[in-house]
């Protein structure tokens, strides 16, 4: 399942939402694919989403939780990395969406 937290991260003169799943990074991918999300959006773990897209991805299927929600279900998908862990994920190109091969 993808879920979604409410817009309260403050960034580039707007607010961000977290789009996660629950099930596999694969299933995350496609649907920011299919909701036209921009794969530089993705961080690792999750993609960061523009408050304007938020009624669009509920109403794709996306299921809103708090954020605190959102942590906990994240980490108990085992998809979270740890901010611990995120610096060597960059330095190993990590943060890219994994390309799809050709239909």
């Amino acid at each position: 399942m993808i879920y979604l937290d409410p817009a309260l991260w403050p960034a580039h003169g707007t607010h961000f939402s977290h789009l996660i799943s629950d099930t596999s990074l694969e299933e995350l991918h496609d649907f920011a694919a299919r909701a036209g999300i921009d794969p530089r959006a993705f961080d690792l773990d999750h993609y960061d989403v523009p408050i304007w897209m938020y009624d669009e991805l509920l109403s794709l299927g996306a299921q809103a939780v708090s954020a605190g929600e959102l942590t906990r279900i994240l980490i108990a998908s085992g998809l979270r990395v740890k901010a611990k862990d995120r610096a060597a994920a960059y330095a190993a190109g990590k943060k890219e969406v994994p390309a799809r091969p050709a239909a």
